[in-house]
């Protein structure tokens, strides 16, 4: 389609005149194209004189645009040295000149527009420092450079920063760079020869390109937001910059780098640099502390500006001004750098797509997003015009009626409507943004309740920050105000100083709480409820991430997402300690939403206990592959069929509480496999043997972030004594010949986790055997019966509330369901299937199957809530008035001492059934 067929709005000649003139340059073209070069340079001196220059170069032009585009895009590698800097200033007035009318005509889109304006100067800086590269190594100033490395600047990349990294430079913009360049490619001894030579190379490309001459400039540059601009050489090694953003890089650097992209030279060593400032632009944690770091430059700039005041058009900078570009820009930077560290789809460096992706992402409500959009993109067509009319690198609205009348023109409006629209939209913008960026004043001061307990805040490592000591003093009221509120104000006082003083540090949680104040309301819950969880929570405060990162209440998604999601998380990670920081971050804040769920009744106690279960199996099949995978780098791969992870106990029960740790059993098959074959093998029994403790190291070793799960291994042929990785073959004939009851009992809830499909099915066909040869033994039931006795003599009941342990309690009741099914041979493994089986074999009656169950739901849900609650057992004293209501709530009773009674008599009633179960 021709591009007068495209045409869709036309400016209007503000001088009439001067129009009609350059119209006449260039005779023969169609109406459309007529109005639209009348018009243009009607309102544009600068584009007036443009015309004029190419005048013969221009009917092509327009004829295809886009092929005229690519053609002296193209030709930008092939000017002759001798002509580089002329050249290059035909090549900007060229694509300056098509540029502005298919913008003015309505021809181009936005983006269409900035992405030529950005890939000339890509080119430009190209062309320039290929040339000026060769011609230092043709002088020796480059030690060890062939003339192949030209191309790629012999190791010097130039970082396009800012609009022109987004590709989104305006039409008169300045363009930002950082110059560096890959010392790894210089000896030491030329080390200082070639960051000479370097910087030389920097500052006569900056000349060339900017230096205004007969014949224009290319681009005005700006070095300064190199790192430590003040001291440091225009060109620096990436070592040393990759160590200032280390130790010293501020937020407005993290948001400076979301736009960055290598543009010249070494792309390649550019891609590598900017993947090593990963971890400094974008946090692993959601970083509201940014909003306020934000705001604070945006005072700034106003200050500098002298932008402060009511929205007035005359003169208002559509950049930094209210409502203006930059607010915009802001507004979608910083989101980006709070959940960009978590989700990898926010890491997008145009505004327009970052919007999307936040909208998309739930960061931004899409109303929101799509008025921002709206706003940003007509905002810009308005900065556009203001800079073709003089090739001016302004961005301040005229000042003058006659001013306006000529932008008016240009857009080809009238003023009164230009006026209208800007003032809407410039009040749209600070309305939708301001709201994001102004901190929430403090509340008025509440009286000082709770005085001895406030008074030694201040000491507290989280509030040691003047930084922190401000958000919090914005937070305090209302804090304050919910505590006082509680069922327990003194004890919510207490449990939240507990809280607080466990905090490592204040800024980012109380940043959090500052700009999401529903996160407050929780924590206070937490605190005045589950003790325990709060302590975990002053551990683990980033696991916060989790409750806002858009599927904190979604439903549960099951073992095999979680282990999905894992895999797929591990798999992004190179090395072997990120690797597990990550798993611990994810596991973690799994981990804490199922106690939440749980505390505000979202999830019953089954439900839990199904849920930290799948979360554990999800973690161990998820984490054993890469364990194997990085053991297997030095010692190669696993000798014969590989190995298994086996849950015993609770977990292979599927019924784990907040406290659970986990009991593993690893089980391998050699196949005649003496050793591995890597380039340090190992025998094969040492080779399984270390692997496991690598995997237990994995689990349980604290880092940084924590540890995992405790490990326990106890359950394995011979217990202590015995290895921690047990052949198949040596594992069977173990079971049938040397171990003892409570082993078999054990074995009931063996589940295979982890390891190959076909050694899974072996180790279960394994236990199914077992259990059928064991079931007739004519001594289980005195085994148990004299394994229940010592129970009972050294873990006594430990008060009316202790769920764990006691006739009829707890264990007890897990002891009569596994003997139900080693009598049985049932493959059951859950407590109340197995006493199922002994109901449908007759061990038995229907009555005494439904008085265990009972007993069994009644005290797993007291044990759950103590552990989530308190993390130990239960008693009157140490449960505060809000973890009571949960208990309550959870087992139905209306008050402690009725839940005690009712407690009593159902363990009174299955222990009766459990010695006739056990009685011979």
């Amino acid at each position: 389609m021709s591009f007068a067929a495209r045409q869709t709005i036309c400016p209007i000649p503000f001088d009439p005149a001067r129009g009609a003139d350059a119209a006449a340059l260039v005779p023969g073209l169609p109406e459309p194209l007529r109005a639209l070069i009348n018009g243009t340079a009607g309102c544009s001196p600068y584009l007036a004189g443009l015309i004029a220059r190419e005048t013969a170069w221009l009917p092509a032009a327009l004829d295809a645009p886009e092929q005229a585009l690519a053609d002296v895009l193209d030709s930008l590698p092939q000017i002759p040295p001798d002509r580089l800097a002329a050249g290059l200033r035909q090549a900007k007035r060229r694509i300056a000149l098509i540029t502005a009318l298919a913008d003015l005509a309505g021809v181009w889109s936005l983006e269409r527009v900035t992405g030529a304006l950005t890939a000339l100067a890509d080119g430009a800086l190209q062309a320039g420092l290929a040339h000026l590269t060769a011609q230092e190594i043709t002088r020796g100033g480059l030690p060890g450079q062939g003339p192949d490395a030209a191309a790629t600047g012999a190791g010097m990349v130039i970082l396009a920063m800012g609009k022109m990294g987004a590709l989104e430079l305006n039409y008169s913009s300045d363009i930002d760079l950082i110059c560096l360049f890959d010392e790894t490619r210089f000896d030491r001894a030329d080390y200082a020869t070639a960051r000479a030579t370097f910087v030389k190379i920097t500052r006569r490309l900056m000349a060339l390109i900017g230096e205004v001459t007969g014949d224009g400039y290319v681009f005005r540059t700006d070095l300064r937001l190199r790192p430590d601009a003040a001291v440091t050489p225009v060109c620096m090694a990436m070592a040393g910059a990759e160590s200032y953003y280390e130790a010293e890089g501020r937020t407005w650097e993290r948001a400076a780098y979301i736009k960055a992209r290598p543009c010249a030279g070494d792309i390649a060593a550019g891609d590598r640099f900017l993947r090593t400032l990963t971890p400094f632009v974008w946090r692993k944690h959601l970083d509201f502390a940014a909003i306020q770091d934000a705001h604070d430059m945006r005072l700034r700039i106003r200050d500098h500006r002298g932008l402060h005041g009511p929205l007035a058009l005359p003169g208002h900078n559509m950049k930094l001004g209210r409502g203006g570009i930059r607010e915009i820009e802001f507004f979608t930077q910083t989101r980006q750098l709070i959940a960009g560290g978590r989700d990898l789809t926010l890491r997008v460096r145009d505004t327009v797509g970052a919007l999307a992706a936040l909208a998309k992402a739930g960061w931004v409500p899409p109303d929101d997003a799509a008025t921002l959009t709206a706003d940003y993109r007509a905002h810009r067509l308005v900065e556009h015009r203001l800079q073709m009319l003089n090739d001016a690198q302004t961005h301040s609205l005229p000042t003058q009626d006659d001013g306006f009348a000529r932008l008016a023109a240009l857009m080809g409006t009238d003023t009164a409507a230009l006026t209208r629209d800007l003032t809407d939209r410039l009040t749209r913008v600070d309305r939708l943004t301001d709201g994001f960026f102004t901190p929430t004043p403090a509340a008025a001061p509440v009286d000082d309740w709770g005085g001895d307990v406030t008074a030694r805040w201040p000491r507290y490592a989280a509030l040691k920050s003047p930084r922190a000591t401000e958000i919090f003093a914005r937070l305090r009221p209302a804090i304050l105000g919910r505590l006082r509120a509680a069922q327990d104000p003194d004890g919510a006082l207490s449990a939240f100083d507990a809280f607080l003083a466990g905090l490592p540090a204040g800024v980012q949680l109380f940043a959090l709480f500052d700009a999401n104040p529903e996160l407050t309301r929780l924590t206070i819950d937490i605190c005045t409820t589950a003790p325990a969880l709060a302590r975990y929570l002053s551990r683990n405060a980033a696991v916060f991430d989790a409750v806002i990162g858009g599927r904190f209440f979604a439903p549960w998604p099951g073992r095999a997402a979680l282990q999905a999601e894992l895999a797929g998380i591990l798999a992004r990670q190179d090395r072997t300690e990120s690797a597990l920081d990550a798993a611990r971050r994810w596991m973690k804040e799994w981990h804490f939403r199922v106690g939440v769920h749980h505390l505000q009744a979202l999830a019953d106690p089954d439900a839990t206990a199904t849920a930290y279960a799948d979360l554990a199996a999800a973690t161990l099949a998820a984490l054993w592959p890469r364990v194997q995978a990085d053991f297997a780098v030095k010692h190669g791969r696993p000798p014969g069929q590989g190995a298994a992870l086996v849950g015993m106990g609770s977990l292979g029960a599927g019924r784990l509480n907040a406290g659970s740790d986990l009991d593993l059993i690893v089980i391998y098959d050699a196949d005649g496999v003496d050793q591995s074959d890597g380039p340090r093998p190992l025998a094969t029994r040492a080779y399984y043997a270390r692997l496991t403790q690598g995997l237990v190291t994995a689990l349980s070793a604290p880092t940084a972030e924590g540890r995992l799960y405790e490990v326990d291994m106890r359950l394995r042929p011979s217990g202590r004594q015995g290895p921690v990785a047990t052949a198949l073959a040596s594992f069977d004939a173990y079971q049938r010949d040397e171990a003892w009851t409570w082993e078999h009992l054990a074995l009931t809830r063996a589940r295979v986790i982890a390891g190959p499909d076909a050694l899974g099915q072996r180790i279960e066909q394994v236990r199914c055997a077992v259990l059928a040869a064991k079931s007739p033994g004519l001594s289980v039931r005195a085994d148990v019966a004299d394994m229940r006795a010592r129970i009972a003599t050294a873990k006594g009941q430990d008060g009316p509330f202790d769920a764990k342990y006691g006739a009829g309690r707890l264990m007890d009741v897990d002891l009569a369901a596994q003997t139900c099914a080693l009598l049985t041979a049932s493959p059951a493994r859950a407590t109340g299937d197995q006493i199922a089986a002994g109901v449908a074999q007759g061990l038995l009656t229907v009555a005494d199957g439904a008085a265990l169950a009972d007993a069994s739901r009644l005290f797993w849900t007291m044990q759950a809530t103590a552990r989530l609650l308190i993390g130990g057992v239960m008693t009157a004293d140490n449960l505060g008035a809000g973890a009571q209501a949960m208990l309550l709530r959870d087992t139905g009773q209306p008050d402690l001492d009725r839940l005690a009674t009712h407690a009593a008599q159902i363990a009174a009633g299955a222990a009766t059934i459990i010695d006739r179960l056990l009685t011979p």
